[in-house]
């Protein structure tokens, strides 16, 4: 059974000072259908223009990919230039952009955020040991916060593990406890000493999200809509206690399991921490993607710390962690505090039980590009709203790479 992690690596970006300065703090209205009162919508029909072009490779994409349907939002400089939905929700209903989906591995992002916040706030230190807050973590006292958001603890990642693989696909809809998904990565010895190398762990962001209630004194899903949903004005991102979707509904279809099955309602609980399983639409996805790229929630001291906690220069293959576990980082792909940066983007995209998204934000353009796709039976394995959104990148900010995949 393959599961889709946040990025076959990651994605990276030199974001030079002046574009720091030029951003960091700075707010961005929250445009149309992202907690403006206004509701999601399909943009008129474009006759030309970048609008039309987004269009264009959106149509192709669904076609040449095999895609059930494609929802995407681009705005610049805050102002739309196309909201779409191709294709169906389910046999005989249109995909919408209001519609709403999983979204994954973007709570990963908040949590980052709210613990920047925290920090800055002199509630708790980067280098803090997880033992302050969590004691009975899988080795809490060699462990600190920055290890857990910047995913250099050396914990297994449980998403990897055979014997969690087995039970999640034999029992898709089970509530799991981040007691029984921490146990997976603490059976096993760490991949490294913490901190000296990079290998992506899911764990990380469990217990990162226990950790966060304990430093705030409030559930993970009241601090990050405190902190991060309500500030950007993302009225229809959630939390969800139960695998339970808000109306309307994208749905969504996997053959992870042998046969072409509906996966809309699989039980999400796995997938990160309690209180940060989120449901979202493609116009909150577009306005995060502003926020988050902007650093418009944290200092300029904290939003440089978010894109380069120190990850440069970590993972490679050892003899005790292979390189397709720990990941090289470089100045242009690397992993941050919770966040992936490639080239001049910075973003984040979750891939799961049949869904799959995208944001993403180049502030030297101040574009944000945010995607969600659903399969076919025929779909190609990889996330599809990383591919259509790496078409769109090269299309509109030709001057700049585009953050990878194909």
């Amino acid at each position: 059974m393959r599961r889709t992690r946040v990025a076959p690596l990651l994605c990276a970006a030199t974001l030079v000072a002046a574009s720091l300065q030029a951003t960091a703090g700075a707010g961005t209205a929250a445009p149309a259908g992202a907690g403006s009162g206004r509701p999601c919508v399909s943009s008129p029909p474009p006759r030309g223009g970048p609008a039309r072009e987004v269009l264009n490779l959106a149509q192709q994409a669904r076609t040449e990919l095999h895609l059930n349907s494609v929802v995407l939002r681009v705005t610049k400089d805050g102002e739309e230039v196309l909201t779409t939905a191709l294709g169906e929700s389910m046999t005989g209903v249109p995909a919408q952009p209001g519609m709403h989906f999983r979204a994954g591995s973007i709570a990963i992002v908040y949590m980052g955020i709210t613990l920047l916040q925290l920090v800055d706030e002199k509630k708790a230190r980067l280098d803090d040991p997880v033992s302050r807050w969590l004691p009975d973590a899988p080795h809490a006292d060699r462990i600190t916060l920055r290890m857990l958001g910047d995913s250099t603890s050396g914990l297994h990642d449980y998403v990897t593990d055979p014997k969690f693989l087995a039970a999640l696909e034999a029992a898709p809809f089970r509530q799991w406890t981040a007691e029984e998904l921490v146990a997976y990565p603490a059976a096993h010895p760490l991949w490294y000493a913490p901190g000296t190398s990079w290998s992506y762990s899911h764990a990380n962001f469990v217990l990162l999200g226990a950790a966060l209630e304990k430093i705030a004194g409030m559930p993970l899903d009241q601090l990050l809509e405190q902190r991060v949903m309500g500030p950007l004005g993302l009225d229809d991102t959630r939390n969800g206690a139960t695998p339970e979707i808000p109306r309307p509904v994208l749905h969504a279809f996997t053959s992870e399991r042998g046969p072409y099955e509906e996966s809309t309602f699989w039980n999400p609980s796995w997938t990160t921490a309690p209180g940060a399983v989120l449901t979202s639409h493609i116009c909150d996805l577009a306005r995060s993607a502003e926020g988050v790229g902007t650093g418009e929630l944290l200092s300029l001291a904290a939003f440089r710390t978010q894109l380069d906690p120190g990850t440069v220069g970590l993972g490679g293959g050892t003899k005790s962690c292979p390189a397709t576990v720990c990941l090289k980082n470089t100045e242009a792909k690397h992993f941050g505090v919770g966040v992936l940066v490639q080239n001049d983007w910075i973003m984040t995209n979750p891939s799961f039980s049949g869904y799959a998204a995208v944001q993403a934000y180049l502030p030297a353009e101040r574009l944000a590009i945010a995607v969600a796709t659903t399969k076919t039976a025929e779909t190609p394995e990889g996330n599809t709203a990383q591919t259509l959104m790496n078409r769109i990148a090269t299309a509109l900010a030709p001057g700049h790479p585009a953050p990878g995949g194909s």
